[in-house]
């Protein structure tokens, strides 16, 4: 039983949320986001607070699916607020980043130089060529954005060679021995 959907969500100042026909707008100082909301789920706000609870109990996955819809509209609220970032470091020999405009060029051991342009919402910094920061309102965006860099070439566990999270440990194997 989900108890995540028990606890309110409080709306900060500055921060807009409207409701309206199953669909939840929320507007801040760093962007406008958009949720459906699941029909299981019915919201209720009052003041300041934001409420959720599932429709129908006995319903299979209503009060999961509450919980589910809390956690994200909470992330909604603190994405328009404070925004999310995550940072990735390329460990190799002569693996670098580097932007150009909107376009984010990297050279990481291919034979080809790789480019990822950034989607609408998420920003790309490269503050040294080693180091890549993704900056957004949306976590999910912005997480989908770090997977779709690391993708490229996720560390490798001999020598640890690729793109990484920033606070991720890679577990090194032993080579093999004669």
């Amino acid at each position: 039983m989900s108890r995540i959907a028990n606890s309110p969500v409080e709306i900060p100042a500055g921060v807009e949320v409207s409701v309206k026909e199953g669909l939840m707008t929320v507007k801040g100082p760093k962007g406008t986001l958009n949720r459906t909301i699941h029909e299981f789920v019915e919201v209720s706000q009052d003041g300041g607070v934001l409420t959720f609870s599932a429709r129908n109990k006995a319903q299979k996955g209503a009060v999961a699916m509450s919980g589910t819809m809390r956690s994200l509209v909470f992330n909604m609220v603190s994405g328009v607020v404070a925004g999310f970032e995550k940072k990735l470091t390329l460990v190799g020999v002569g693996y670098r980043a580097q932007m150009q405009g909107k376009v984010l060029n990297l050279t990481l051991g291919f034979s080809h130089p790789v480019s990822f342009e950034s989607p609408e919402g998420v920003s790309l910094e490269a503050p040294s060529q080693t180091e890549i920061v993704i900056k957004g309102a949306d976590k999910q965006a912005v997480g989908q954005v770090a997977a779709n860099i690391r993708a490229f070439r996720p560390p490798e566990p001999y020598k640890g060679k690729g793109v990484r999270y920033a606070d991720e440990h890679v577990v090194m194997k032993e080579a093999k021995k004669k």
